[in-house]
């Protein structure tokens, strides 16, 4: 089932107002309104997020992606553990994933070796933990569905006869 227009919008646009909304929508304030508080009320919405550029603010913290690799528990698959591993401050997202390890893992720290830490103290050691691959973000193009577009300019001296 395709998402529904608004929450799409909301998902690329969510400071518009519910009038602006609206206008794009077709359909009044007050039902856009509605339907938000409907929304976050049962949970479809989560909360709502800014996308910012490090680069820009001059933030240094670490984001890395870390691949693990889990044993399923019985009666309960990968959630039970996957939870847990969710509810550590370090960890901005975790997915389960296809493929050759089992979820996905976004942390963030201050530093490489505070994400270490984090792996080789923490997560490592969780009983169904059975490897684990860390991969740290060098750059970002896009994040979110936003770009983060820069002006590339060609460095090279053009050659003359």
């Amino acid at each position: 089932m395709p998402l529904d227009p608004l929450l799409h919008l909301l998902c690329r646009k969510a400071r518009l107002s519910h009038q602006e909304l609206g206008e794009l929508l077709a359909l009044p304030p007050q039902t856009i309104a509605e339907r938000v508080a409907a929304w976050e009320n049962d949970g479809t919405i989560l909360g709502y997020h800014a996308v910012i550029d490090p680069e820009i603010t001059g933030d240094t913290a670490v984001s890395a992606f870390i691949e693990v690799k889990i044993t399923p528990e019985r009666g309960g698959g990968f959630d039970r553990l996957a939870l847990r591993v969710s509810r550590f401050e370090q960890v901005v997202s975790c997915y389960l994933a296809s493929g050759g390890y089992d979820l996905m893992v976004v942390v963030e720290g201050g530093d490489l070796r505070e994400v270490a830490r984090f792996v080789s103290e923490k997560l490592s050691t969780l009983e169904g933990v059975i490897s684990t691959a860390t991969h740290f973000r060098l750059k970002t193009y896009k994040e979110n569905g936003f770009l983060f577009e820069r002006e590339v300019t060609n460095e090279r001296l053009a050659v003359s006869p």
